[in-house]
């Protein structure tokens, strides 16, 4: 090998670890469907009585005759900022294809995959059950220098995610549907009065913007080398069958997204140096025009939970997820066409962990392999 190559060859390797993200940023959204992030209000739905109380009022602020327009409208910072820098993918109009593969359909099982990068058969259930399988944060935290992951927190509205992250075994800092254990300033005291003075429309899921403002203070505050923030509406306004509701939430939770990037590209630690991973842990059903609120498993199992045994083969298209990211090991291609199979939830973290120059193989090689389609 001539010294000119061999120079070469590391310039190449310094250019890749340059590359490589210190920080990461993975977020959420329950249950949205592929269909209105990229085609926007479903027609259908906000004409019918049952499902919309307010259909002029989202005709006027969402409604295109164009999909794409009425996507734009609907998620704007999802538009015109992440898939535009960024990569994506899930529209199957296009097709785009990601999908869970844990042929469940429902948040537990999904949200396990996303974070573990495993699919286990055994989670049959949102019972709050400790996981047994490990995610990605609780590995890097284990494996890695503390002066190379220094802090990792979660911030979620559903009340299992201390259960899913196995917070006894973990240790990880997981605020989840209820208040904050201890007061740091005065603007989280502001928004801890606003969450006791605020109607619970759930018992287990708090509202979206009680997650968003908590982990905008911890964010800015303590600078986590991983974050996690899960977003709940989107599913539970579904499932109560409230469309105009589902679809507000929509439009907010992409408003808090664009905030939390906008702050990335305020503080130092995070501008140009952070990965930013967006996703959903299950879709739903299309047709008939009713099963647009529920999402079912399709393995011959039980589940214990009445919504979820609805549909006893499951709902065509419910598997159907999308992604979308940002950050310095991310493609700038736009959107992911997918003509050799569907992407899948699976391999989400193996991606973010590669994104921090590691390889998953050395914390987990069960998990399913990096999504090379979306990096650089």
């Amino acid at each position: 090998m001539t010294l000119r190559l061999i120079f070469f060859l590391f310039l190449l390797c310094s250019a890749e670890v340059a590359l490589a993200a210190d920080k990461v940023v993975l977020i959420t959204l329950d249950g949205l469907r592929w269909q209105e992030l990229f085609m926007g209000i479903d027609e259908s739905l906000i004409n019918s009585e049952k499902f919309t109380k307010s259909s002029d009022a989202l005709r006027e602020d969402y409604w295109d005759d164009i999909p794409e327009q009425r996507a734009l409208k609907l998620m704007p910072f999802m538009h015109g900022t992440v898939f535009k820098q960024g990569a994506f993918v899930g529209d199957l109009r296009h097709g785009s294809c990601a999908e869970v593969s844990n042929r469940k359909n429902f948040s537990y099982p999904g949200y396990s995959e996303i974070l573990t990068g495993v699919v286990d058969h055994s989670i049959n259930s949102n019972d709050k059950v400790p996981n047994a399988n490990k995610s990605f944060i609780e590995l890097l935290r284990e494996n890695t220098e503390k002066d190379r992951l220094h802090y990792a927190a979660a911030f979620t509205s559903w009340d299992v995610f201390p259960s899913i992250l196995n917070v006894e075994r973990s240790g990880l800092y997981v605020n989840a549907f209820g208040p904050l254990d201890v007061i740091s300033s005065e603007n989280e005291q502001r928004i801890q009065s606003f969450y006791f003075d605020t109607p619970r429309p759930w018992t287990s899921v708090r509202n979206d913007v009680f997650t968003h403002r908590f982990a905008l203070e911890y964010l800015e505050r303590e600078q986590p080398d991983v974050l996690f923030i899960s977003y709940g509406e989107t599913d539970d306004f579904a499932h109560d069958g409230k469309y105009h509701e589902y679809i507000w939430a929509a439009n907010r939770t992409d408003r808090f997204i664009g905030e939390i990037w906008a702050t990335l590209q305020r503080l130092d630690a995070y501008r140009d140096n952070t990965t930013f991973f967006i996703t959903t842990d299950h879709g739903r059903g299309q047709l008939p025009l009713e099963s647009w609120q529920h999402h079912s498993p399709t393995a011959p199992e039980h589940v214990n939970q009445d919504s979820l045994n609805r549909y006893a083969q499951g709902i065509a298209g419910e598997e159907a997820v999308w992604m979308a990211a940002l950050g310095p090991d991310i493609s700038s291609r736009g959107e992911i066409i997918t003509p050799n199979g569907c992407l899948t939830s699976n391999r989400v973290a193996a991606t973010l962990i590669h994104t921090l120059g590691i390889d998953f193989r050395t914390l987990n090689p069960n998990m399913g392999a990096p999504l090379r389609e979306f990096l650089r």
